[in-house]
């Protein structure tokens, strides 16, 4: 299974950065059209993106968690976090691009729901049924 989230995870990075690239050469893209259409598509693409990247990392990493200040985070979800928090950051000194703390903030908020679900998904299947078989 770890394989098969390895491959989605791949592509699903791959994918993002592809966008990137149009978004900072300016290109047109169907993407890019399809949001604008959507009230708040910009930042539903980014929580949707990041969350179902996170979620895909975190689940290929088998959840390995570090302690960072007495918390246990995922792994792959404190990647996900500084990678967004770059290319956030890198919009300001690309002419075609503008910085948005609220893209960042979505970002953010897809990678915490997407962690807490794993979260949740993880604790049901290791969790004992409450009859006895």
């Amino acid at each position: 299974m770890s394989r098969f989230f390895t491959l989605l995870s791949l592509l699903g990075g791959s994918f993002i950065i592809w966008v990137i690239y149009l978004a900072n050469t300016g290109s047109p893209s169907f993407f890019f059209e399809f949001v604008r259409r959507i009230p708040y598509g910009d930042k539903v693409g980014h929580f949707c993106l990041f969350g179902t990247l996170t979620l895909f990392i975190v689940a290929a990493s088998g959840g390995r968690t570090c302690n960072l200040v007495g918390v246990n985070l995922f792994v792959g979800s404190l990647l996900v976090v500084a990678f967004v928090t770059m290319e956030e950051i890198s919009q300001l000194f690309i002419q075609t691009r503008t910085f948005d703390v609220y893209d960042w903030l979505a970002d953010l908020a897809g990678i915490i729901i997407a962690s807490c679900l794993y979260k949740v998904c993880r604790l049901l299947r290791t969790a004992s049924p409450p009859w006895n078989p």
